[in-house]
């Protein structure tokens, strides 16, 4: 099979002819049909000190896809060839505390697909079938291979009740302009969107946002002013890492608000701890998704509204072949306003 693949530690990737994935008696092999690009690839392709640390080269990345199944173990039994689907890109021990508790999102011996085993940017890929996600026929192939990230922004999202809430959204990359759309659809009241990017915050606003701040333009509080808000955010979804946007966004918090923090910064930035501690605030760490709760509160939204599904689709600003890889990843890595998805029937 054909394959984007690092032979060995250091910068880039060549597609190359690898050999078919063996399928396990609990796996499937899939056959890649889209892939979307991610900021960890990106860290992989250049091979910064991150990726020289947490990656071990001979790798295949990628793990954000849409596939068929084209073949199943004789353990799996819930899984059929035929199926299209999408896969759980961290795969877990089963006996750790968390994992037996249920909370296999939080396992310690965790397993990245793309990171520390071949990944999903080849013709084929091997999962074990309790990591893999059937999709529903509504879901196209491109909206299929950003269900990771979308479940980022679900996770995101629903880390606490949203009805009637007034929501503060740091950073309008695609995951952050996805987790403006959930909000939005779940119910919140008012949801405003932050970043520097003139044509991030145009597609907010296309994606629900009732209002976006440029915000080295103007302020959190004028906007809040503008909207007649008398007290501050309920709550706060940080999806950007940037050392302003936390101690922003705590300065903006009603007494009481809960902050879900998703975006990972590059370095240790000042908080104010008073602040957090008199005020009351609560502020929780997202990574990944829960493990399948997230899946289907994200199938079952996308099934539900059409809206919704044409809202996230328009998160992916780029398709392309997958012999295109090359200015794929030069898109994604140029910090657009969208999803980078490659077409691997094309090659």
């Amino acid at each position: 099979m054909k394959a984007l693949f690092k032979a060995e530690a250091g910068p880039g990737l060549a597609l190359v002819d690898r050999p078919d994935p063996v399928c396990g008696p609990a796996d499937v092999v899939i056959r890649v049909l889209r892939t979307g690009i991610c900021g960890t690839d990106l860290h992989i392709l250049r091979w910064d000190e991150w990726a020289a640390g947490a990656v071990q080269a001979p790798l295949t990345p990628g793990h954000e896809f849409y596939g068929e199944v084209v073949e199943v173990g004789p353990l799996v039994d819930d899984v059929t060839v035929g199926d299209r689907v999408s896969g759980e890109g961290h795969i877990v021990c089963g006996t750790c505390r968390n994992c037996r508790a249920g909370r296999r999102q939080m396992c310690i011996r965790t397993v990245g697909l793309g990171v520390q085993r071949d990944g999903a940017f080849a013709e084929y890929l091997s999962l074990p079938a309790s990591n893999v996600w059937v999709h529903h026929p509504d879901v196209e192939p491109g909206l299929g291979a950003i269900f990771d990230p979308l479940g980022n922004a679900v996770h995101t999202a629903l880390a606490f009740p949203l009805v009637g809430e007034d929501v503060l959204v740091t950073g309008c990359g695609p995951i952050g302009l996805m987790a403006i759309a959930i909000a939005r659809h779940v119910g919140a009241r008012y949801v405003v969107g932050t970043d520097v990017s003139p044509a991030r915050l145009e597609l907010a606003k296309g994606m629900g946002a009732d209002a976006v701040v440029d915000v080295s333009q103007e302020t959190v509080l004028d906007v809040q002013r503008a909207l007649g808000m008398r007290e501050g955010f309920d709550i706060g979804f940080e999806m950007s890492g940037a050392p302003s946007a936390l101690p922003q966004m705590i300065d903006n918090m009603n007494h009481g608000g809960r902050i879900a923090m998703l975006g990972l910064p590059s370095a240790p930035f000042a908080i104010d701890w008073g602040k957090v501690v008199t005020h009351m605030l609560t502020l929780k760490g997202i990574y990944g998704r829960e493990m399948f709760e997230t899946w289907n509160a994200m199938g079952a939204m996308l099934q539900s509204s059409s809206t919704l599904r044409e809202a996230i689709s328009s998160v992916i600003s780029d398709r392309l072949p997958a012999r295109e890889w090359e200015r794929g990843f030069e898109i994604a890595a140029s910090a657009g306003v969208g999803k980078v998805v490659l077409d691997w029937t094309e090659l």
